[in-house]
């Protein structure tokens, strides 16, 4: 129920400052009003939703808040992808590149499921390659904005092929032993990715919302 109305947030579906309504929830989704308390306290530790007295359950998701995420994203995970092409050894280069060509395949055959498995698989490789864990656990209160974004972009086909191409050029990178490279390409895919998806979830809202790199 949580990851439901969380994916449903994160993809639009709810638009920033709409008022919940826990029994018209219960009734859509087919189960008690228990559940839909719950995910809502969860939501609301997350900072998706509000709740605000004698009013009721808002949503707390607009354009400027989900590129403000990415971009603290961008600056933790670029940082941890320069310190693995300083790291990386030959046996996860290895290990990378079979990575890699898995994803070829799933983007070739336009595998959903299988492409956003095998993009954590291949970013939390070089978290761990990285060996960051004080800069990982930083990363862990927005996985569910990161999941959800890659569900809603890998569902079309240019922003997959464009993910590849990207995913790739870093992998060459850290091959290459090149943390400057990595670093930049790592930052200016994640926040090329989450432009995407504030246009894709936000439309005409996300005109203004500027950032360049």
């Amino acid at each position: 129920m949580h990851e439901r109305l969380r994916r449903a947030i994160v993809a639009g579906s709810f638009r920033n400052g709409e008022r919940l309504n826990e029994r018209q929830l219960a009734e859509m989704l087919g189960v008690s009003t228990t559940p839909v308390k719950d995910a809502i306290r969860k939501l609301e530790s997350e900072g998706l939703v509000r709740t605000e007295a004698r009013r009721g359950v808002f949503v707390e998701f607009s354009a400027r808040q989900a590129l403000e995420m990415a971009l603290g994203r961008a600056a933790l995970e670029s940082v941890m992808t320069h310190i693995a092409a300083n790291h990386i050894s030959d046996s996860e280069i290895v290990e990378m590149a079979r990575l890699i060509d898995e994803m070829e395949h799933a983007t070739d055959h336009s595998a959903l499921e299988d492409l956003v498995n095998l993009n954590e698989a291949y970013h939390g490789m070089i978290h761990r390659i990285s060996g960051c864990a004080y800069l990982e656990r930083r990363l862990d209160g927005q996985r569910m904005y990161d999941h959800a974004q890659r569900i809603a972009l890998l569902a079309v086909n240019s922003e997959r092929r464009q993910g590849f191409v990207e995913h790739q050029g870093i992998f060459a990178a850290l091959a290459a032993h090149d943390p400057a490279l990595a670093e930049q390409r790592m930052r200016s895919h994640i926040v090329r990715s989450a432009k995407s998806h504030v246009r894709q979830v936000f439309g005409a809202d996300a005109e203004g919302l500027a950032y360049d790199e």
